[in-house]
């Protein structure tokens, strides 16, 4: 009898047991990521679709007409251009979702599983200095920090094991560095002005970099890009500032290919030393600098003057306003306010990177092709109209 009791409780243990080793299976198995490859990108105001928009005290905002005419219901959306950036360009091209602001109140575990994020914040550097006259934006470190926080929800939300998997299948765009020569190193204000010369300070962008890239590694990025910087001595800005000629800052345009060898060199080393990364440098220096020179070869007609600006009354216009002036046409100008560009020379952009790293863009096996731009909207009653906008 004792002998049957124990055999039926042994049978009765190995049930249990088996059946919770096919629900630790099928919990396992329940809690692989199936997800969709979004974007997390990194940057500045070059990329910013929203962040700043939430910072309350910043100086660096793009939430004033005329920003984003040209961008859906022609409201200012947070870009700090007419019509899209650089990254919604590419996004769209290869298929992949715009990821909002991370500050946009409603983001939510399950949209940042459908749409990735954007940290990019307007006024923001490398450096954890620069930009400081703005008050508020986020710099590297801190949209880094912000990262993080989102691996934690996402953990949470589907386990640790799936989110690795997203996190790991993710692409990654970093798109920074103009701000820490314009809005630091080139400053007076700013110590590193004078604590550095020009190559010790590329050295200190470049240590910084390395150090916030693996990091990201680290974190989970394999597959990232890393934009390099246009000639920024030829901005409306910088040609206002130089002299009564209204030139290019040639020292300016010298800074910017410096880091870009440098970001260059920095990529390959990353790509060969840390595990199973593929690190991009996207350079489009000589095609913006063609577009700059040589107008008329891609459809524009001005390549010096903000499309949109207060002229010859007040230079140099910091910023776009209601009260601004705009160009009679917008797809014209190569650059929309004293700092970026327009929605057309974004296109041309993310076409020349597009038709370099076609490979490594596609999704999916999708082929990664230039995307036109959409039909434009009618212009306000104040503006002339135009011949082509961005959705």
């Amino acid at each position: 009898m004792m002998k049957s009791q124990y055999s039926t409780l042994t049978i009765i243990l190995m049930v249990q047991a088996i059946s919770i080793s096919i629900l630790v299976v099928f919990g396992i198995i329940s809690r692989r990521c199936e997800c969709k490859t979004v974007q997390f990108i990194f940057g500045d105001s070059l990329s910013d679709v929203g962040n700043n928009r939430y910072l309350t005290k910043s100086l660096a905002n793009a939430d004033l007409p005329w920003y984003g005419i040209d961008f859906g219901d022609g409201l200012p959306n947070g870009r700090f251009t007419n019509g899209r950036t650089v990254a919604d360009i590419i996004g769209d091209a290869t298929g992949l979702p715009r990821p909002p602001a991370f500050l946009d109140p409603s983001l939510t575990e399950e949209v940042i599983l459908e749409n990735g994020v954007n940290y990019a914040s307007g006024g923001g550097g490398i450096l954890n200095e620069t930009g400081s006259y703005f008050i508020q934006r986020l710099c590297f470190t801190k949209q880094i920090e912000l990262f993080q926080g989102t691996q934690e929800l996402i953990r949470n939300k589907i386990g640790k094991q799936a989110a690795d998997e997203f996190f790991e299948g993710a692409r990654y765009v970093v798109a920074l560095g103009s701000n820490d020569f314009i809005n630091n190193y080139l400053m007076p204000v700013y110590t590193d002005s004078w604590k550095y010369n020009d190559q010790s300070f590329i050295n200190y962008l470049m240590d910084t970099l390395q150090a916030q890239l693996k990091l990201l590694h680290r974190l989970g990025a394999r597959q990232v890009m890393v934009f390099g910087l246009g000639p920024m001595g030829c901005i409306p800005l910088q040609r206002e500032l130089s002299s009564t000629s209204g030139d290019c800052q040639n020292k300016t345009n010298q800074l910017a290919l410096s880091f870009n060898q440098a970001a260059s060199k920095l990529m390959d080393d990353l790509s060969i030393s840390l595990a199973n990364a593929t690190f991009k440098f996207g350079d489009t220096y000589d095609v913006v600098n063609d577009v700059i020179t040589n107008p008329d070869n891609y459809g524009f007609s001005n390549s010096e003057s903000p499309c949109c600006s207060f002229g010859d009354e007040i230079k140099p216009a910091l910023t776009c306003i209601p009260a601004s002036k705009l160009c009679k046409d917008r797809s014209k100008y190569v650059f929309w306010d004293e700092y970026h560009p327009s929605d057309s020379a974004n296109q041309i952009i993310a076409n020349e990177l597009l038709n370099k790293f076609r490979n490594f863009l596609s999704i999916n096996g999708s082929s990664a092709a230039p995307s036109p731009a959409p039909a434009m909207a009618p212009s306000p009653d104040n503006t002339a109209s135009s011949t082509q906008s961005p959705t």
